[in-house]
């Protein structure tokens, strides 16, 4: 325990003046962004002990289990057939830029041999540090990793559950020691920030635990977070490093992206969402069935073809689509989430162009489709190829059109109308990319 509050005073003394209220990224970060803001694709990986029982990450909460028996699953939890390799080619193979991988999810189970806790991975039969296996894989394909952080705790005395909305049935009686907990948090952060190579970002999750319920609009938080000194830490630690939020409410100073759970940014047909966008890179964050983590009885696969428009219309508002998977208990990747995954490698090898490094186009995605834009090349992505013809207003004056890299009659009509002529033309059902040379 002195080792822990050692690091943390160390880290402490270096950021007392790294106030991030007026936060300025530095030219790292900056620069990171940017690389972010054209990566379009990433994968998401919920994976650990609450693989297990196979009923999705909550089952812990979900089925109120104490951490007395919770903590049996440390003793059978033994991934044998878990391979990084594997885990990190199938993310490339789908043309995908980066991974967010779950480090600590809301059951306090930790991925890597973290010093601070016994709950841990390491302690399993199975005695790997998962994250030190991804990273350095990572390292070795050029993916980039982002690490996932719980900030809440079902499992953990110290954490403040009399106030959290959740975890109430897991068996804690003792007193909390907020500050304990914030000590450990920041220990276990310098840890992933120290031991593990660059960390491209952190994806907190779990902030929205200590607000009041929905009635109460002040969304103030029951605790104090320490998100400034945090924030500063991380930022102190690894300056490129990209820091987001799942709160569920506007950008916090010292964030540097904004995500959106189950929701394209500004949508909120989850009840997650109704956050204004903001002008940080965007990340809409979705899974493949319905479930995060592994769940035995989810077989609610979306379609390629579904989860190709899903990547177009994050694409059409200048976003990321981090697109989950939860491998089972032993390691492997489902069939049915590699299948997937490969079909929309092979899409992006041809159609990439119209996804990667493009910006939100003229027009909001719509049901129709969507449009990208890169320079003066403006994309129409059309889902609808039963009309002969295709009208859209654009600002922009049009010199020619191509699909699949064929002219195709185009013309300037009243009112900034354009009229495209689709008749005797393939039109790919999944997704029909009409490329326009444009004048800006």
């Amino acid at each position: 325990m002195k080792m822990l509050f050692t690091v943390l005073c160390l880290a402490s003394l270096s950021l007392i003046s790294r106030s991030q209220t007026q936060y300025q990224p530095s030219a790292e970060n900056l620069s990171a962004r940017k690389w972010f803001d054209s990566a379009r694709f990433g994968m998401f990986i919920h994976w650990g002990a609450f693989s297990v029982p196979g009923d999705g990450e909550w089952v812990m909460n979900n089925r109120n289990i104490t951490v007395a028996e919770y903590s049996r699953l440390q003793t059978i939890f033994n991934p044998v057939r878990f391979d990084a390799k594997k885990w990190v080619s199938a993310a490339k193979r789908a043309g995908m830029q980066y991974i967010t991988l779950i480090t600590r999810h809301h059951d306090g189970f930790s991925d890597w041999d973290t010093r601070q806790s016994e709950w841990k991975i390491t302690n399993t039969d199975w005695k790997q540090d998962a994250v030190k296996l991804i990273a350095e894989e990572c390292q070795q394909q050029g993916i980039k990793l982002f690490v996932y952080y719980s900030l809440l705790d079902w499992y953990r005395s110290d954490y403040q559950y009399e106030t959290g909305r959740t975890g109430h049935g897991t068996g804690r009686t003792a007193k909390s020691d907020w500050n304990h907990y914030i000590a450990f948090m920041k220990a276990q952060l310098t840890e992933l920030l120290t031991q593990y190579g660059p960390i491209a970002g952190v994806w907190f999750d779990g902030y929205w635990d200590q607000l009041p319920n929905d009635q109460d609009k002040s969304n103030k938080p029951a605790v104090d977070w320490h998100l400034e000194e945090i924030y500063s830490m991380i930022h102190h630690l690894q300056p490129q490093c990209l820091i987001g939020n799942n709160h569920h409410l506007s950008p916090i100073p010292g964030e540097d992206f904004q995500m959106f759970e189950k929701d394209l940014p500004g949508g909120n047909s989850t009840g997650f969402g109704g956050a204004s966008v903001s002008s940080l890179p965007l990340e809409t964050c979705e899974t493949i069935n319905n479930s995060w983590g592994f769940n035995i009885t989810d077989l609610h696969y979306k379609s390629t073809k579904e989860l190709i428009r899903l990547l177009v219309k994050d694409a059409g508002y200048g976003a990321n689509l981090l697109l989950n998977i939860g491998p089972l208990p032993n390691g492997e990747i489902q069939d049915a989430f590699t299948e997937r995954l490969d079909s929309m490698g092979v899409w992006l090898m041809k159609n990439g162009y119209s996804i990667y490094g493009t910006k939100s186009g003229f027009s909001k995605p719509q049901d129709w489709g969507a449009v990208t834009e890169k320079g003066n090349l403006v994309y129409i992505h059309l889902f609808k190829t039963d009309e002969e013809e295709f009208f859209i207003r654009m600002p922009y004056k049009v010199k020619s059109a191509k699909i699949e890299g064929h002219l195709i009659p185009v013309k300037q009509l009243d009112d900034n109308y354009v009229g495209i002529d689709l008749r005797n033309i393939h039109l790919d059902p999944v997704d029909a990319i009409i490329q326009l040379e444009v004048v800006k």
